[in-house]
């Protein structure tokens, strides 16, 4: 009995999906239409933004005697004039490093407690709470943080000089109320807190239950769980929601501008009262200034705008490499 071979037949080729432009239909057109309006506006409001910024910034560095980058001083209406952004680059900075490191570990923290460990009669109080205070307004935790916060610190402010000035960092060598950047990182790391947690807390509970299922059936703990499901599939929206709410402390002008005492100068000794930020820096000259005098602050917010640009960037660079790092091991 002659042996058949079987034939080999080929796979079906995937049927293609129709694409919104090939169903004809009127709405997907419309929509079509609408998203990549709102895309190509958005692109135009940003060039427009830096363009104004540009064109004001260079009437006004044009005319400073002083280097922008490096000058302590901040004089546009002297003769002659002389300004610099050094302590408003070093202050913003430094107040948003203080409330990042503080707030984005508490708002993981309270993340994970609300959309895993917390009973859902408690996890719905508190999440509305956390909802709630990302809405108040900027000048309301000012107010509370001159009333309420900077008299408070005075206390921790010298627990810090004792035991660890030997840091240089802690050491307070000026006598003074605590209006100081620290006291600054701590009142923008509570305003950023529920923006953090919030959308940490929307990510966390996306994770796919089957995942979290499959790793309890393998015997893992609540906390293992966590690490090994939970964690590294909310990364780039922990990500995001540090970014968002690092945008927010850079550009924060009303609660920095009622709490901090400005001055010009940089120290590292983050106990001692002082400092200054791009955006209370603003808030407090320009309503004051002359015409000169505006556009020097606006060269000041063109480099707060690059700032903010720089930081969303390299956010979406991490974000973009661990979605390919994570689609390469699938």
């Amino acid at each position: 009995m002659a042996s058949t071979t079987p034939i080999d037949t080929p796979p079906a080729p995937p049927v293609p999906r129709p694409s919104p432009r090939s169903t004809g239909r009127m709405g997907d057109k419309i929509f079509l239409g609408l998203s990549r309006g709102s895309g190509i506006l958005l692109l135009v409001i940003m060039a427009s933004i830096a363009v104004f910024l540009t064109y004001r910034s260079v009437l006004a560095i044009s005319k400073d005697e002083g280097n922008f980058l490096t000058t302590f001083d901040w004089n546009p209406a002297g003769d002659p004039p002389v300004f610099g952004i050094a302590v408003l680059l070093f202050g913003t900075v430094v107040s948003s490093i203080i409330a990042m490191v503080i707030a984005v570990p508490i708002a993981v923290g309270i993340a994970l407690f609300i959309s895993h460990y917390a009973p859902r009669k408690l996890a719905a109080p508190i999440a509305y709470v956390v909802d709630l205070l990302a809405a108040v307004p900027s000048i309301v935790y000012g107010i509370w943080g001159a009333l309420v916060l900077v008299p408070y610190l005075e206390g921790l402010n010298l627990w810090l000089d004792q035991f660890f000035g030997w840091t240089y960092i802690f050491e307070k060598t000026e006598v003074g109320v605590a209006r100081s950047l620290f006291t600054v990182g701590i009142l923008l790391a509570i305003m950023i807190l529920p923006i953090v947690t919030s959308v940490s807390r929307e990510v966390f509970l996306q994770v796919p239950k089957m995942n979290e299922e499959a790793a309890l059936a393998l015997g893992a703990t609540r906390w293992e769980v966590i690490r090994l499901s939970v964690l590294p599939f909310g990364r780039s929206g922990i990500i995001s929601a540090s970014m968002l709410g690092l945008g927010r402390a850079l550009g924060e002008t009303m609660a920095v501008a009622t709490v901090l005492s400005p001055n010009f100068l940089i120290s590292l000794h983050l106990l001692n009262p002082g400092g200054g930020t791009f955006a209370q820096n603003i808030a407090a000259k320009f309503g004051e200034a002359d015409a000169f005098g505006r556009d020097a602050l606006i060269a000041s917010g063109l480099v707060l705008f690059v700032l903010t640009l720089l930081v969303n960037g390299a956010a979406r660079l991490i974000i973009a490499r661990r979605k390919e790092y994570s689609g390469a091991n699938a």
